[in-house]
């Protein structure tokens, strides 16, 4: 890098030197040297030819002459400098566009002139400040959900301009990242989604053998999937990692010269030098081939040059030959290039650092400043091997766990379209006092909670009775012990609503991961809702949990109970005793707890009720809290055969089962406190019958106390706001439901 910039200061000397010397010379000649205060005259008529001043002049001048002849010789020798320093720089710029087709060899100059990222003599083309940069990504099913929200991250992170996020999706991918990037309300970010299943006849007919499947081939179809009206764009795999701003590289596409419309980086394996085993044939390439990790489009000259046409013409005559793709869309771009070498311009090898096997990618960086975007295009991913691939894996965990809510910032002096959700957020947020006590209570209710839907993979058909039933829990990271055993209880499909940070989110992929019980089950939904504020947002989990069930019926259960073995069956045939279909039913499914950590749980009723008999179980609450669970009346429970109703009454809380379509929980209480309470009196509001079924029972597991229910416990202020809240929740019940709301707040007073 130092030798470039020498040769660049080298080169400008010399510039300088033919430009300005013959200046100085003949502004020297012309305005004479000064003796006597009088300038020295060029001019024979301005002295006598006899005069002494003559012969003086005369000698001057011809000695000035004979000294312009030297300037005059210098600067030849200048220019002819001047000439073969311009030779070397462009011979040199050339040669540093291509790796030594050897491997491990190659010029030492390539790491040089690479590292010009570095360097403050390379002039760049800039980015106007608030011009927006478009971002195109290809994104299906779960794993690349999860994986693209890094890549995101790490771009939001060094970005200074608003971005356009065009994703091509099919509906699981459009279902997450729709409602992530919602709930993210990042400032000057917009997101649009195509259908992927929409551009699936377009490429299905090309075999592919690339673990990508048919949507790796689907960078192929841009120019015709992207707007009309858009003109260029940068395209990314899901498993990139930006270290730079990316309006870097937008800046390259003003580089692109006459029908250069690809910008690409060379493939930094083997791989199209067909050397990596015997009887390798990949597909035609221009020497190494390029990688399609990342690329700059120029959509307009792509559609002028009929890209659709040159791409599919290319692609059927080498299928005749190579009968599939290896490398999906990256192998018929190389063999269009192969024919159309002039379609390329080669970006510098940082913009696309490759960590995949075999990879010469140690050539692209020569100090840390050098790296740009790292690419994890290995199958093997972050296990892949690599010299320094630990720095790259930190590298990529620290955007894997970085807080996504530090990049909700501002881009200050660049107006950016006025969101309907954050002005209607903003307008309730101001009509709030916040001299009330009560405040962050009240604000809680308005807080946007980034959410992340089906963390991991989903799948879950519903059956011809329709009668299945999910289990809706919510949970923190102190609870996910519980998560193994509540499955090996609950058979069906269940809806978890996790508050975590991201850092936390990421512990629990790897605890998931490595639990055979939980990744033998693929009817789960884990649904993260990232960390903000002060308070636990019980309801908004439930809330969460609730509207991701996709079977008519939901359970409401917490995840510190253990539901009795076969209970997913027994209320699957309740439902259809009980017509629950056609009748507004909450089925009370009893509730009891144990205070030892390790318990031999009960297999039936009759077992569960010596053990009651026995103070090894007691009626959940009973000693703290009798009111929650006493209307279930459990004294008629122990000889009940039959499902039998009960009213409701004041603080009744019971666990039920419900259709999907029932109301929500109220968002205003948060923590401790009354959350359930509210829910059960709206079901009742509703006219909800309250059915209490005879053999079926939950067990609550002891665990240490909640941060919530310590701080109700300790704070004054916090039971003081949890009353006020109460007294208005009851308010609003009367506004809704009118006189049938009114027994409400007789019974509460009456208690």
């Amino acid at each position: 890098m130092l030798g470039i910039c020498r040769g660049r200061r080298k080169f400008l000397a010399a510039t300088l030197t033919v430009l300005f010397v013959p200046a100085f010379t003949w502004i020297y000649l012309f305005s004479g040297t000064f003796k006597d205060e009088k300038p020295v005259s060029l001019s024979p008529y301005e002295a006598p030819a006899n005069s002494p001043r003559y012969v003086f002049n005369q000698r001057e001048r011809e000695s000035l002459e004979v000294r312009v002849r030297e300037v005059e010789e210098e600067n030849q020798a200048l220019r002819k400098q001047l000439s073969l320093a311009q030779s070397r720089v462009h011979h040199h710029r050339n040669h540093s566009k291509s790796y030594s087709t050897e491997e491990g060899t190659g010029d030492n100059e390539v790491v040089h002139a690479l590292a010009w990222n570095s360097s403050e003599c390379g002039k760049r083309p800039t980015v106007e400040k608030c011009e927006t940069i478009h971002i195109a990504i290809v994104c299906a099913g779960y794993n690349a959900s999860r994986d693209v929200v890094t890549l995101v991250k790490s771009v939001l992170f060094h970005r200074r301009n608003p971005l356009h996020f065009h994703f091509i999706t099919d509906a699981i991918a459009k279902q997450i990242l729709g409602h992530l990037f919602e709930t993210w309300m990042v400032p000057a970010v917009t997101v649009n989604f195509y259908d992927a299943d929409e551009l699936k006849p377009e490429v299905s007919w090309i075999p592919n053998k690339h673990y990508s499947g048919i949507y790796g081939l689907m960078k192929l179809v841009l120019t015709k999937t992207l707007p009309a009206s858009l003109e260029r764009v940068i395209v990314l795999d899901t498993d990139i990692t930006f270290a730079t701003d990316i309006a870097e590289l937008w800046a390259v596409l003003h580089k692109f010269k006459g029908q250069q419309v690809l910008g690409l980086v060379e493939n930094q394996s083997d791989w199209y030098l067909g050397n990596l085993w015997k009887n390798h044939r990949p597909w035609p390439a221009l020497s190494r081939g390029y990688n399609t990790g990342v690329i700059l489009l120029l959509l307009d000259k792509l559609r002028k040059m009929k890209w659709e046409q040159m791409w599919r013409l290319t692609a059927e005559r080498e299928l005749m030959n190579m009968l599939s793709t290896s490398l999906a869309d990256q192998d018929i771009f190389n063999a269009v290039i192969k024919q159309n070498p002039i379609l390329v311009y080669q970006l510098p090898c940082f913009w696309n650092v490759q960590l995949s096997d075999h990879t010469r990618s140690e050539q692209c960086y020569k100090d840390v400043s050098d790296l740009k975007v790292i690419h994890w295009n290995s199958p093997k991913k972050l296990r892949v091997k690599n010299k320094h691939v630990e720095f790259f894996r930190n590298l990529y965990l620290t955007f894997l766990e970085y807080d996504g809510n530090l990049l909700r910032r501002e881009l200050f002096g660049c107006p950016s379209e006025v969101d309907k959700n954050s002005q209607n957020l903003q307008k309730q947020l101001l009509e709030l006092d916040e001299d009330d006590p009560c405040y962050e209570f009240r604000r809680e209710r308005f807080t946007v909670h980034r959410t992340h839907l089906y963390f991991l993979h989903y799948e879950f058909e519903l059956s011809a009775e329709n009668t299945e039933v999910t289990l809706v829990a919510q949970l923190s990271m102190d609870r996910l012990q519980m998560l193994e055993a509540i499955c090996k209880h609950w058979e069906g499909p269940i809806s978890l609503a996790l508050y975590l940070s991201d850092a936390e989110a990421q512990q629990f992929l790897r605890y998931a991961q490595g639990s055979e019980v939980l990744m033998s089950r693929s009817n789960v939904g884990y649904h993260i809702v990232y960390k903000e504020g002060q308070f636990y947002p019980v309801n908004l989990l439930r809330n969460i949990a609730m509207k991701h069930v996709n079977t008519p019926y939901m359970f409401l259960s917490d995840i510190d109970f253990l539901p009795m073995y076969g209970l997913y069956e027994y209320l699957r045939k309740s439902v259809l005793q009980l017509d629950m279909a056609n009748t507004k039913k909450a089925l009370i499914v009893p509730a009891f707890e144990t205070l030892r950590y390790r318990l031999s749980f009960p297999k039936s009723k009759a077992e569960l009720l010596s053990m009651l008999d026995m103070g090894t179980l007691f009626t959940f609450r009973y000693h703290v809290w009798t009111k929650g669970h006493a209307p279930t009346n459990f004294a008629k429970w122990r000889t009940a055969t039959t499902p039998y109703h009960v009213n409701w009454q004041v603080d009744f809380e019971p666990y039920v089962v419900v259709r999907r379509d029932c109301p929500e929980y109220d968002r205003r209480f948060v923590g401790f406190g009354w959350n359930k309470v509210a829910h059960v009196m709206e079901l009742d509001a509703q006219e909800y019958e309250f059915i209490v079924l005879p053999n079926a029972y939950m067990i609550h597991m002891p665990h240490a106390p909640s941060f919530d229910i310590t701080k109700f416990r300790s704070n004054k202020q916090y039971r003081i706001c949890l009353k006020t809240l109460k007294e208005e929740f009851q308010q609003d019940m009367s506004r809704r439901y009118g006189f049938a709301a009114l027994k409400y707040l007789t019974a509460e007073n009456n208690s």
